[in-house]
């Protein structure tokens, strides 16, 4: 896999998006796609169980490395001030990450790195933050409830879906995947996966700590979103190339297809939708695929357009800010031979983008209070992950690493 230098350096090679391009008319499709979907699916793909995305463990075996800490709901490092559990001894701006390769989130200080780590359950993917200070955690046992301050666990949901097997390692195990909180904090949406079928979106009310509700939903729900006036949610179905909306009220739901490469090559296909984020001024939800094409939805009629973009590597996690400004993780070339390596582009509400170059594959990003600073999660889905973050300047594109828990994936700031 391609690698690149991180310190100090800036992609400036395409920093303009150039104009929309919602049909690519007259471009021909480029030999990689068809080797994604040919003797890349062959060899890459049969290793990754026909996901195009992953390299999964053994079923209920858990990833080399250290043993994770004993004692559920205690942390397990001293703390910043006063050691773990202390009222408010977590500091606004630290990092959350959602340790996938054991079975804990690790608390990050920006500047020194890990400092607390607390056992949440088995295999943990996606972690929302609320207001409140509470963390909600998808796992494969259940949705993980941790105070952020002094980082204990509360309790564990367990999930309402049937047919998820015993809760196991690797990214096909059943259980949690993409979360996300209702605006007021009300509600936790948790997409689950139901191991060779659709999923689910299970709905938790945060303050009786029950499922009150559930939803279908495409296979494999990596991501979950919800509307800024929390009258829907989104699950992005990764293997069904969709995003099923839910009405937050009634739970009846629509489906939209996001296939901008087309669904050739089924499950294995390396041209699916990953990650979802809701643009603020308008709701629109944008998806990014390869590094090429950003496809805007508009979740009222379902319809949607695509835009250019520049980084031309496989992409990953998404977020977007406050001003609109949309950050993707890419996470390395498909056919090396034609594709860029890891990166993370930086794309102004305007479409002009700034693609970073990043040393090795990482997941998914979150950006600091102040919006100066993203944070990108070392962990990654398929083979080639690492156990840390990248920390990236967005004004200069200067990049340092931080250590952090086994095989981060989703990732917060507190």
């Amino acid at each position: 896999m391609t690698r690149r230098t991180e310190a100090g350096r800036t992609d400036n090679r395409r920093t303009d998006s150039g104009p929309a391009d919602s049909s690519r008319a007259g471009r021909p499709r480029r030999p990689r796609h068809r080797a994604a979907l040919t003797a890349a699916t062959v060899t890459a793909g049969v290793a990754a169980l026909l996901t195009g995305c992953t390299q999964a463990g053994p079923a209920g075996a858990a990833p080399a490395g250290p043993a994770a800490p004993a004692g559920p709901g205690t942390g397990t490092a001293p703390g910043p001030e006063g050691g773990a559990g202390a009222e408010g001894s977590t500091p606004d701006g630290t990092l959350l990450v959602a340790d996938f390769g054991s079975d804990t989130v690790t608390f990050v200080d920006p500047v020194k790195g890990p400092v607390d780590s607390v056992r949440v359950g088995t295999a943990p993917y996606g972690l929302a933050v609320g207001a409140d200070g509470r963390a909600w955690v998808a796992t494969a046992e259940g949705v993980a409830v941790v105070d952020t301050a002094a980082r204990e666990r509360l309790a564990v949901v367990p999930y309402a879906t049937a047919g998820l097997g015993p809760a196991t390692y690797g990214e096909y195990r059943g259980g949690g995947m993409g979360i996300a909180l209702a605006p007021d904090g009300s509600r936790a949406y948790v997409g689950v996966n139901v191991p060779g079928g659709n999923g689910a979106l299970e709905v938790i009310d945060t303050r009786t700590l029950k499922v009150t509700g559930s939803a279908g939903t495409g296979r494999r729900p990596f991501d979950v979103d919800v509307s800024r006036d929390g009258a829907r949610v989104y699950a992005t179905g990764h293997d069904s190339f969709d995003i099923t909306v839910v009405a937050a009220d009634s739970l009846d739901t629509r489906r939209i297809e996001v296939a901008p490469y087309g669904t050739e090559g089924g499950l294995g296909s390396w041209l699916k939708p990953h990650y979802t984020a809701v643009r603020p001024s308008d709701g629109r939800l944008l998806l990014p695929f390869e590094g090429e094409k950003l496809v805007v939805v508009d979740p009222d009629t379902g319809r949607s357009s695509v835009e250019r973009m520049t980084a031309n590597t496989h992409q990953h996690g998404a977020a977007v800010t406050a001003d609109g400004t949309l950050l993707v993780v890419g996470t390395g070339p498909v056919d090396p031979a034609a594709d860029e390596g890891p990166s993370l582009t930086v794309r102004a509400p305007d479409g002009k983008e700034k693609v970073i170059p990043l040393a090795g594959p990482h997941e998914d990003v979150a950006v600091s209070k102040d919006g100066r600073t993203a944070y990108v999660s070392g962990g990654f889905t398929r083979e080639g992950h690492w156990d840390g973050i990248t920390a990236v300047d967005l004004d200069t594109g200067t990049t340092h690493r931080l250590a952090a828990g086994r095989r981060p994936l989703g990732i917060a700031v507190l």
